[in-house]
């Protein structure tokens, strides 16, 4: 399965989270811990905001630890809020339009899991998506469709009522198939001012995703590491895996749990799909 995370904070590097930490993205696409494989090399991708108001992005088919590129605009591009993800793929190809983030206007999405059936409900699926929105699906990945079908059902209104109805059909769609537990995911979805992220599946036995604890809270326990005295109070971060071994300093986000992250607060409520 593939690795992610999400920045929201003041301006840092993009190297400060996807390079520098002792467990950073860049080990998780070598030696994952908390997933089914340690390899996440079908490519990777990173996407920010800053001052040119829409997200930049950057993809490519590579592995994330073997792109010099990556590591020059890590080092030079600061950011507020970023999202990050190292792809292992679940059998659609290797290429550059079906690694993440994918992009629509202001928003960018990531996801780690799987639609398992998705051949049987391939079709049903795309035939749901806006038709002014179809034409630009570039790829064939499950995790574009699930982004299309949230932009459909609303997403910039109502970001977490637009996922609900998403996993709701997927849901419908994948029993209706055969399939008892369809979904499998984490998500992470921005609009450059707030970031929402998801931990659900059907199952109820969802993939990891943690968040941590405050700053302000972890320099106390913590006066003399370096690394915290260069991140804001208000940073927050969001993970597959913790990033470091220190204690204390990563949570994990409950099963079915949605959370709410700008301004330095983090918030968490349930997360219930519904059909469309």
């Amino acid at each position: 399965m593939c690795r992610w995370l999400a920045y929201s904070g003041k301006p840092l590097a993009l190297e400060k989270f996807i390079f520098e930490p002792e467990h950073s993205l860049i080990d998780q696409s070598l030696s994952a811990t908390m997933a089914p494989n340690p390899t996440n090399g079908d490519g990777f991708g990173v996407g920010w905001y800053g001052k040119a108001g829409d997200p930049g992005r950057y993809r490519a088919i590579q592995p994330a630890w073997n792109d010099p590129n990556l590591r020059e605009i890590a080092h030079h591009i600061e950011s507020p809020l970023f999202l990050a993800h190292v792809r292992r793929s679940t059998g659609t190809p290797v290429q550059e339009s079906n690694c993440h983030p994918f992009r629509h206007g202001q928003w960018l999405f990531v996801h780690n899991g799987l639609i398992y059936g998705y051949e049987k409900i391939r079709r049903d699926l795309l035939l749901e998506i806006d038709p002014k929105l179809f034409s630009q699906v570039a790829g064939s990945a499950d995790s574009e469709v699930l982004f299309y079908l949230a932009l459909t059902y609303g997403l910039p209104a109502d970001p977490l009522g637009a996922l609900e109805r998403t996993v709701g059909l997927v849901e419908k769609l994948g029993r209706e198939a055969g399939f008892d537990n369809p979904m499998q995911m984490t998500v992470g979805v921005s609009d450059g001012r707030t970031l929402w992220t998801i931990r659900y599946s059907s199952v109820g036995d969802s993939r990891t995703l943690f968040y941590n604890t405050d700053v302000s809270a972890l320099r106390e326990l913590y006066p003399d590491n370096p690394r915290l005295h260069g991140i804001d109070d208000d940073a927050r971060v969001v993970a597959s895996e913790p990033l470091g071994s220190l204690s204390g300093v990563w949570n994990p986000v409950p099963e079915a749990t949605a959370s709410i992250i700008g301004g330095g607060r983090i918030e968490h409520v349930p997360f219930s799909p519904s059909a469309a």
